[in-house]
């Protein structure tokens, strides 16, 4: 695995890759370069085979803070903004319709599109002192992109009050919320995120896949349209090798063999 610049890949596993974003002196924000790099880094993973697991962390002091301020200030063209903006949309779209569970491991904060990584990955886990927040309104720049992925995640009253009021909340909110799964002391969280991404990658590959593809797209279709959609996914995957599998090992009180990859 190549380490692009504000990128390093680390092997957890041959199962599990943890992906850090490694810009410490700007807080690890979400510039056009760690953007690109995150971009081909997730897009790489997401067609190897052996992954079945990506954490999202940040190096140094936390998470991301969000957009690189002095850049998007250095910016002066429309096309120039719609270009970083689609960017890191294709970013976080690359997580969503990937085919790989994406864990986000945060420490310290993880502002604005910072937030939004966190909440387009699939799960995440925090520190206990960890702070989220959507401050563009403090700034002039409301947090409309990471609203995409916040409101998918979080009820639409409590999406507004963050981004109305740019107030940051703590890890107990943001989990009570939903925002992230749980929150641990620090110097837990990683063997907390490992002993999680472990527990995914033990399952099988096809069936995660299946079941990931079929959560997204049923959360945006009428109640009765989703009904359709998975009683065709959950036929088909009755069809696999590993549902047959995974069948009789229950019923002959043993572990599964997965054969689908």
């Amino acid at each position: 695995m190549i380490n692009f610049q504000n990128i390093l890949v680390k092997v957890r596993s041959l199962e599990i890759k943890s992906i850090i974003l490694n810009d410490p002196a700007t807080y690890n924000s979400l510039s056009i370069k760690t953007l690109k790099s995150l971009l081909v880094t997730i897009k790489t993973l997401n067609k190897d085979k052996i992954t079945k697991v990506i954490i999202i962390e940040g190096a140094g002091k936390g998470f991301s803070s969000g957009h690189n301020l002095k850049e998007l200030k250095q910016l002066k063209s429309r096309k120039d903004y719609q270009k970083l903006f689609n960017l890191c949309s294709e970013v976080m779209l690359e997580i969503v319709n990937g085919q790989k569970i994406v864990i986000a491991k945060v420490h310290g904060s993880a502002f604005a599109a910072g937030c939004q990584l966190v909440a387009s990955c699939d799960l995440a886990i925090s520190s206990d002192d960890a702070k989220f927040a959507t401050p563009g309104v403090n700034i002039g720049l409301f947090c409309s992109t990471p609203m995409v992925a916040i409101s998918r995640k979080v009820s639409r009253k409590k999406t507004m009050k963050m981004l109305l009021t740019g107030d940051p909340i703590d890890a107990k909110y943001a989990k009570e919320i939903g925002l992230i799964n749980e929150c641990y002391p620090i110097n837990e969280i990683d063997e907390q995120t490992l002993k999680l991404a472990k527990k995914i990658a033990s399952k099988s590959n096809l069936v995660i896949k299946i079941g990931k593809r079929a959560f997204y797209k049923q959360s945006e279709m009428l109640i009765h349209k989703a009904y359709l959609y998975t009683s065709k996914v959950m036929t088909e995957n009755m069809m696999a090798l590993d549902a047959k599998e995974g069948i009789s090992a229950f019923l002959e009180k043993r572990k599964p063999k997965w054969k689908d990859k």
